[in-house]
């Protein structure tokens, strides 16, 4: 029997919403600010899972120019019927504050290839909007309620608001609050559920940290304030069960099989501790950011899902018994030599699509037109990947002709326009062309190297660089030939990169780390930059002192 192993979906694959059509399973995960906006993966295992083409390609469907970082894309919601697959979207525009100003747009396709339809509006009453289809062909949305009043509590609620079947617009006048949640408050991110004459509303409460949770709660008709929660413990948390190697479980969706099995995938995460930190508290630094898991369901004697194993959930599940193997790669490494006019599936720019005013690719390289800092949030010339595993190498080929400060190209990691670091190619009065290592963190920036930065030798076309990410740590080398790399004496520290960082200073948290390929020129003369032989390459979840790569099931941080 096929044993799925968590996460699933490794590295930034947030807030799962899950699907079965026919044989085949198919995951949406947030996007937030990065674009193409929302992951889809499939597979008819559950275990092994391929990437898909986004469904938001366009600026028709997603338009996020000037969003704040973790703004964009939560909680989309994907579902099949009447012959098609529909998805519900969020585009949050406000994330810190009293408000948050958002749209719900609905879009379908007959293939989950797409293309997809121009954007229906649904409404902006809350995010995590969800559709629900009931077997008397009647069409509902339900969605967490945001309530901007100071003296309210800001989520208040779950509202369930019927969809016109025939204009596919909301019916406001049938808006009614199903559940308000438990004293854990901040109930968000519902999905529906039919079975056995119950309709099930799974939510999520207690925030996407280490106290989240999934609640459920059942009634028999869809009146207002008719849910009531399920008794004993919680569905899925893993507050208190703080040495599991799986953190975070909550948000997430029901699947069954076609054998009548049942699954919960569940957005997660992977903490580690620096040398000497309590698991406890801090409970740990997540630098790839909030995954998916996938935990196996079984329904007790009144009726209730329940997680097999308890509600802290498993890192190794028991498969479906009718499982079709799924052929994916057996880690996320890639290379790319840029010959193809168009980016590779794992590539993601921010907020705006890859265009000509940032550059173009193809045919052996690719070429980024400098724009803004890496702290910009409208014009910024950047490429980059998801962090997918704890330890990788990855490496570019950069030409790069600098004649200003203000000029800078090289590889970036990532987390948002607050918190990065920058290997790159730039010019000072001293030397003319040099190497810097720069590091934006909490929006302080620093020069590590500052005058001593490294000179390139006259006449040098190319420069190579690599950054090695040790889990805890990482560091940038360099080199003139391709071959022999110098390392740079500045040790990084990874926890600068993640969620639970991002969080002691900012209210926009919920992303991961990128590693990618960034051109700057905020003198305004657009000076660009061309990258060859992009490669990131996994080395394994746990380095041994030996050398060799290898990843231990009992490792729980």
């Amino acid at each position: 029997m096929a044993i799925i192993q968590n996460p699933v979906l490794p590295g930034f694959n947030a807030d799962p919403s899950i699907i079965r059509v026919g044989e085949t399973y198919y995951i949406a995960n947030s996007t937030f600010e990065w674009f193409p906006g929302v992951r889809l993966h499939e597979s008819k295992d559950l275990q092994n899972w391929n990437l898909l083409p986004s469904p938001l390609s366009t600026t028709t469907l997603l338009d996020m120019k000037g969003n704040p970082s973790s703004g964009g894309i939560w909680a989309p919601a994907l579902s099949h019927a009447d012959g098609k697959f529909w998805l519900v979207y969020t585009d949050v525009k406000i994330t810190e504050g009293a408000f948050k100003d958002m749209t719900n747009y609905l879009t379908t396709a007959t293939d989950i290839r797409g293309p997809w339809s121009d954007p229906i509006k649904l409404n902006g009453v809350g995010f995590d909007a969800s559709l629900f289809h009931d077997d008397d062909g009647r069409k509902y949305i339900v969605q967490q309620t945001w309530d901007h009043r100071e003296y309210h509590h800001p989520f208040n609620g779950i509202t369930l608001t019927e969809l016109d079947t025939r204009t596919l617009k909301l019916k406001p006048e049938t808006a009614r609050t199903l559940y308000h949640g438990t004293a854990v408050a901040l109930v968000e991110g519902p999905h529906l559920y039919k079975r056995d004459g119950y309709y099930y509303l799974f939510a999520a409460q207690g925030g996407t940290v280490f106290t989240h949770q999934e609640v459920v709660a059942r009634s028999k008709t869809l009146d207002a304030h008719s849910f009531e929660t399920a008794p004993g413990e919680v569905f899925i948390t893993n507050v208190d069960t703080p040495d599991s190697y799986i953190q975070k479980q909550g948000h997430g969706a029901l699947v069954s099989t076609p054998a009548g099995e049942w699954y919960y995938a569940s957005l997660c995460a992977r903490p580690w501790n620096r040398p000497g930190e309590s698991i406890y508290d801090p409970r740990g630094w997540s630098t790839l950011g909030r995954e998916t898991s996938i935990q196996k369901v079984y329904w007790d004697e009144e009726g209730w899902p329940r997680v097999e194993g308890g509600h802290g959930g498993k890192t190794f599940v028991e498969g479906p018994k009718d499982a079709i193997y799924t052929e994916s790669a057996k880690d996320h490494s890639q290379y790319d030599a840029f010959t193809s006019s168009t980016l590779d599936h794992n590539w993601n720019t921010l907020r705006v699509p890859f265009n000509e005013k940032m550059g173009t690719t193809g045919e052996g390289k690719l070429t980024l037109i400098g724009q803004g800092s890496l702290a910009n949030t409208h014009d910024l010339s950047l490429i980059a990947r998801r962090w997918q595993a704890f330890y990788f190498d990855a490496q570019v080929k950069v030409k790069f002709n600098p004649f200003s400060y203000q000029q800078m190209a090289g590889l970036t990691n990532y987390y948002n326009d607050r918190h990065w670091s920058f290997v790159f190619i730039t010019w000072n009065e001293i030397n003319g062309s040099v190497i810097e290592v720069g590091e934006n963190n909490r929006g302080k920036y620093t020069s590590y190297l500052k005058d001593d930065a490294i000179k390139i030798p006259e006449g040098t076309e190319y420069v190579w660089f690599r950054t090695k990410v040790r889990k805890q740590t990482y560091r940038y080398e360099y080199s003139f030939d391709g071959t022999h790399f110098t390392e740079i004496p500045v040790t990084l520290d990874a926890a600068v990169l993640s969620d639970d960082y991002v969080l002691q200073s900012y209210g926009g948290f919920f992303t991961g780390a990128f590693v990618g390929l960034a051109a700057v020129d905020y003198s305004g003369y657009e000076v660009s930059a061309d990258f060859y032989d992009f490669s990131y390459q996994e080395l394994g979840d746990a380095l041994t002192s030996a050398g060799t790569y290898s990843w231990e099931a009992s490792e729980l941080r």
